[in-house]
């Protein structure tokens, strides 16, 4: 979805491992700017703008305007992002150029709504199977979430990606008979573990063992004759 957000990004001359430090000690982060059949370019952003994109309702579907100083002033979407695996700060971000006039294929959020009546009636349980589909639109036609009535779903019953209502230039893109939501019996297996004595094995002897002892036996009736 496009949204009224200018973010500014500067071009950067140089680049690895030290300059990423660098960015990141001045309170930047580095960035690839590409696609639009244009040459890809290295910036900077904020980190703190990106994030607030990242986390809005929109996500990273959010069409937002990039402002490269000097250079260029585009419409982009987030693709790529990494986060610090500790703390969870934002440390690199690739953008890609969107033309508007062209379809793209995202992944829209979905979202469920109501108490089902085999949940409510049957005592069944409702899950969640898919939480997103994929759609193809045009790039300002790219919805915040779909959300799915579930109220009529009885056990055994299900909500499918076809069944969703698409609007504008929007064309399913996963199969339509991707299961959203179902409802489903909730089963009570009790298992009984059988506790087994151990059985105790008993171990014969080796015959080379009892065949020395009998020549001992042997040997020793001799010496007392």
């Amino acid at each position: 979805m496009r949204k009224d957000i200018t973010v500014t990004a500067t071009v950067r001359s140089t680049r690895g491992k030290n300059e990423a430090r660098r960015l990141r000690v001045a309170g930047m982060i580095p960035a690839i700017l590409y696609g639009s059949y244009q040459d890809s370019v290295a910036v900077s952003v904020t980190p703190k703008e990106i994030s607030q994109i990242l986390h809005s309702r929109t996500g990273h579907n959010t069409i937002f305007n990039l402002d490269v100083t000097g250079k260029e002033n585009s419409p982009v979407m987030i693709v790529e992002w990494q986060h610090d695996p500790i703390t969870s700060r934002l440390l690199h971000v690739d953008l890609k150029r969107i033309d508007l006039s062209k379809r793209i294929s995202v992944r829209v959020p979905v979202a469920t709504q109501g108490e089902a009546k085999g949940v409510k009636q049957q005592g069944g349980l409702l899950e969640l199977v898919a939480r997103e589909i994929e759609i193809e639109c045009l790039p300002n036609d790219i919805p915040e979430e779909y959300v799915v009535d579930v109220t009529e779903l009885m056990i055994g019953q299900s909500k499918r990606a076809g069944e969703i209502a698409l609007a504008g230039s929007a064309k399913l893109v996963s199969s339509p008979d991707a299961v959203i939501a179902h409802v489903i019996a909730l089963r009570t297996v009790v298992e009984e573990a059988a506790v087994e004595a151990p059985v105790e094995v008993a171990t014969a002897e080796p015959e080379v063992i009892k065949k020395g002892k009998k020549e001992e036996e042997a040997a020793e009736e001799k010496k007392k004759k």
